[in-house]
């Protein structure tokens, strides 16, 4: 099974209209509520690709309640946390430019948390679990390393999908992946990288420090996945951009998804160029017809 973690869910509300004015009264054009959370979107688009998951988190209040709602509606399963504090709402104006306004998020009592971590005894060799986003202050740092260790007690995998110090910290623990984007990776080892060479080179580090597959997005220039024994490049699919949101979580799904049924590192990530594509291509998080003739269209080359 896979199993999702989204430590800090929201209602994202996002808001279009043509130019946002500051210091004046603006009107929208159109708005809309969906769940979100990185962890969530992981579990949106397994569904479509009518894979299963399991969605785990912390939830409270009516917004917690449209979460769960939400994705009940959509047939992905949930065992989320109930806590005293609502959930967050986070707004996404969409005008001149995309700004986002994000909330922290509620506090999580010690109880709480022990009920999340009583999950984990349910975990079985073979199983993935997937927890990305950002974690409610009061949770602190040490919220990964306790999933990490659990994850491990029960000989299951684990993607952490974050970046910085923190990624190179959860490196000895072994991450079945790690998707850094070339900006993120330049500004861990504090160098530039200019050829793609930079790239693998860099890369191939992080799996000598304990990651087996890192997959680094690169924009307009596709991607590479690194593993030990090989080096495969994306080529970029001709897309027209429509939505920044959800495209990096979009290829964490499609990779862990094809990887949990066949354990084949290349069609995983084929399936995750395909999704991460089809998300950059859609108003929303991208549906099962999109991925399928993107994924008709991905290339890929070992170099």
């Amino acid at each position: 099974m896979i199993y999702t973690i989204t430590a800090n869910p929201s209602i994202d509300y996002v808001l279009s209209l043509d130019k946002l004015n500051l210091g004046e009264v603006n009107r929208t054009e159109t708005s809309y509520m969906f769940a979100g959370g990185k962890g969530i979107n992981v579990s949106r688009i397994l569904g479509n690709l009518r894979l299963d998951s399991v969605a785990w988190g912390f939830i409270g209040g009516s917004t917690g309640e449209f979460i769960k709602k939400t994705l009940t509606k959509a047939a992905i399963e949930t065992q989320f946390t109930n806590i005293k504090e609502d959930t967050r709402t986070n707004v996404k104006i969409k005008a001149q430019q995309e700004t986002e306004i994000n909330c922290a998020g509620p506090t999580i009592t010690h109880n709480e948390l022990e009920d999340f971590m009583s999950n984990f005894a349910m975990l079985n060799s073979g199983d993935i679990v997937v927890a990305s986003g950002s974690v409610p202050p009061s949770l602190g740092k040490e919220f990964y390393p306790e999933i990490i260790k659990a994850v491990a007690d029960h000989h299951a995998e684990f993607v952490i999908d974050t970046t910085g110090q923190a990624l190179l910290d959860i490196l000895p623990s072994h991450p079945l992946l790690v998707k850094p984007n070339r900006e993120e990776l330049s500004e861990m080892f504090n160098v530039k990288l200019d050829q793609m060479s930079d790239v693998i080179h860099y890369g191939k580090e992080l799996l000598k420090m304990g990651a087996q597959h890192v997959i680094v997005s690169m924009g307009g220039d596709g991607a590479v996945m690194i593993t030990p024994d090989h080096v495969y490049q994306s080529i970029p699919i001709k897309i027209t951009i429509k939505n920044s949101v959800g495209a990096g979580d979009s290829m964490v799904a499609g990779f862990v998804g094809e990887y949990h049924a066949k354990k084949n590192s290349l069609d995983a990530f084929k399936l995750g160029v395909a999704c991460g594509s089809a998300t950059a291509a859609s108003e929303d998080l991208a549906q099962a017809s999109l991925i399928k003739e993107m994924l008709a269209k991905a290339e890929i080359n070992e170099i």
